[in-house]
C-alpha cells in the first residue's frame, strides 16, 4: 500500500471512529452525569437519545450532501464541527447546553461516517477490500473499547474528559485528510448551483422535521410521565402529538419523490422488512444491556468507573473475536443457524441476569456479558448477510440506509425502555424487571429466527426511490 493511500486510510479511520467511540463511552458516564447535574435517570437518558436521533438523521442527509458538495469538503467540515463541539462541551453551564453540544458532536461525527467508506472506494484502487476491512475494525473496535476508555477517563478525571479525548483524534485526522484526501472534482460542487428550496426537497426536509419532532415528542411524553410517577393531561397530549407527527411522517414518506426513509421498500420486499425487524429487535436487546449494565454495576454494586469499563470491555472483545469466525460459518451455512444461536444466547444472557443479586460475585456478570458479546458478533455479520440475501442489487443503497435506521431505532428504544423501567433512579428491582422484559423479547427473537427462510431468486420490482 502506497504512503499516500496509507495516509488517506488513517485520516478516514481516525475520523470515523469518533462516532462509535462517543456513542459508547457515555455508557459508563450516566451515573456520573446524573450526580454532577443532579437529575433524574430519565432526564440524563437524553444524553443517549440525542446522539442517536441526530446520527439517524445526519448520516443519510450528509451522504446526499456529499454527492452535491463533495466528499472531501463534507469530511473536513465534519472534523471541524466535531472538534468545536468537543472543545465547548466540557464548559457547558447546564445539562441543556450539554445536550445541544452533544447533538452538534453527533452531526459532525456522522458527516465523517457518511462519506468515509465512499472516500476509500473512490480514491483507493489497490487493496480496496483490505482497506475497507481496516475501516470496519476502526468502527467496531471503537465501539468495543468505548466503555473501557470512558471508564479510564472517568476514574482519573471527570465526565469532561470523555469530550476532550476527541480533540487529538479530530486534529490528527484533519491534518492527514487535508494532505492525503484528493480535492473534489468540479462536478462535486453541483450543490452550489441548487436553490435553497431545491436543496430542502433533495434532502426531504419536511420528512426530517416530522420524524425528529414526532420521535422527540413521543419520548418526552413517555419519559415525563414515568419520571413524575403519574400520567397528566400534558404528558398524554405531548405523547399523542408525537404519534400524530409520526403518522404524518409515514404518510409523507409514502408520497415523497425523494423520501428521507424510503418506506415503500418495506412493502415491496417483505423478506428485507423481516430482516430489519429482526435487526431492530436484536439491537434493542443488545443496547439495553450495553447502557443498562454499567449503571447496575456502578449504582447497585458500587463498582468504580475503571472496573466497570474493564468488565464492559469483555462484551466488545467477545464481539470482535467472534465476528471473523461467524463470517466463515455464514459463508458455509447461510445466516440462519448463526442468527438462531445469537437469539438463544441473548435469551440465556437475559435469564442469567435474573439470577444476579446485589452480593453475587462479579464473575457472574461476565457470563451474561460474554453471552451478549458473542451474540452481537454473530448478529453483526449474520444480519448483514441476511440483508444482502433479501435485497436485490438494484436497491442495495436503499437497503443499507434502512438497515442503519433499524439499528438506530433499536438503540433509541433500548434507552427508552431503561428510562421507563427505572424512572428517577436506577435500582436493583428495576434491573430485575428489565431482565424479565429482555428475556421475553429474546424469546420472540428466537421464534423469528426459527421461522427464517433463506430467500430464493429475488424479483426486481420497479419504482423504489433511493
Amino acid at each position: 500500500m502506497k504512503a499516500g493511500s496509507r495516509g488517506l486510510l488513517m485520516a478516514v479511520g481516525l475520523g470515523i471512529l469518533l462516532n462509535p467511540l462517543n456513542s459508547s463511552m457515555v455508557s459508563v458516564a450516566i451515573a456520573r452525569l446524573q450526580e454532577a447535574f443532579r437529575l433524574d435517570f430519565t432526564v440524563v437518558s437524553w444524553i443517549i437519545f440525542s446522539f442517536y436521533i441526530a446520527s439517524a438523521i445526519a448520516q443519510p442527509v450528509m451522504g446526499k450532501a456529499s454527492d452535491l458538495f463533495g466528499r472531501r469538503n463534507i469530511f473536513l467540515l465534519g472534523l471541524v464541527v466535531a472538534f468545536a463541539a468537543s472543545m465547548l462541551a466540557p464548559f457547558s453551564p447546564s445539562f441543556g447546553w450539554l445536550i445541544a453540544l452533544r447533538i452538534v458532536q453527533s452531526v459532525g461525527t456522522s458527516m465523517m461516517v457518511a462519506v468515509g467508506m465512499a472516500l476509500v472506494r473512490v480514491h483507493m484502487t489497490e487493496n480496496q477490500a483490505t482497506a475497507l476491512s481496516i475501516l470496519s475494525i476502526f468502527l467496531s473496535g471503537a465501539a468495543a473499547v468505548g466503555p473501557f476508555v470512558g471508564g479510564v477517563l472517568l476514574h482519573f478525571w471527570d465526565w469532561q474528559a470523555i469530550f476532550l479525548v476527541n480533540i487529538p483524534f479530530a486534529a490528527a485526522s484533519f491534518l492527514l485528510a487535508w494532505r492525503h484526501i484528493p480535492k473534489d472534482d468540479k462536478g462535486a460542487a453541483a450543490g452550489e448551483r441548487l436553490s435553497f428550496r431545491r436543496w430542502l426537497a433533495v434532502i426531504d426536509a419536511p420528512g426530517i422535521v416530522l420524524f425528529a419532532a414526532g420521535l422527540v415528542a413521543l419520548l418526552v411524553g413517555l419519559l415525563s410521565a414515568k419520571s413524575s410517577g403519574q400520567i397528566t393531561i400534558m404528558h398524554a397530549a405531548i405523547g399523542l402529538i408525537g404519534l400524530a407527527l409520526l403518522a404524518s411522517f409515514v404518510r409523507h414518506e409514502l408520497r415523497a419523490a425523494s423520501p428521507f426513509i424510503p418506506l415503500r421498500a418495506f412493502a415491496t420486499y417483505p423478506a428485507m422488512t423481516w430482516v430489519n425487524v429482526e435487526f431492530l429487535l436484536a439491537n434493542f436487546l443488545f443496547y439495553s444491556i450495553f447502557f443498562g449494565l454499567p449503571s447496575y454495576l456502578q449504582t447497585v454494586r458500587r463498582i468504580n468507573e475503571f472496573d466497570t469499563g474493564m468488565l464492559m470491555l469483555s462484551l466488545g472483545a467477545c464481539s470482535l473475536v467472534v465476528s471473523p469466525i461467524a463470517g466463515r460459518w455464514i459463508d458455509r451455512s447461510g445466516p440462519r443457524p448463526a442468527l438462531l444461536l445469537s437469539a438463544i444466547l441473548m435469551t440465556f444472557g437475559s435469564l442469567w441476569l435474573l439470577t444476579l443479586q446485589p452480593y453475587t460475585p462479579v464473575i457472574s456478570v461476565c457470563i451474561a456479558l460474554a453471552a451478549f458479546g458473542v451474540s452481537n458478533g454473530l448478529n453483526s455479520v449474520g444480519m448483514q448477510a441476511a440483508l444482502f440475501a433479501s435485497s436485490p442489487k438494484s436497491i442495495v443503497g436503499v437497503a443499507s440506509g434502512l438497515f442503519n435506521t433499524s439499528r438506530y431505532l433499536g438503540t433509541i428504544l433500548s434507552s427508552l425502555l431503561i428510562g421507563i423501567v427505572m424512572g428517577g433512579a436506577f435500582s436493583f428491582s428495576g434491573f430485575r424487571v428489565l431482565s424479565i422484559i429482555l428475556a421475553l423479547l429474546a424469546l420472540i427473537l428466537v421464534a423469528m429466527s426459527r421461522r427464517r427462510r433463506e430467500p430464493g431468486q429475488l424479483q426486481e420490482p420497479q419504482g423504489i426511490s433511493s
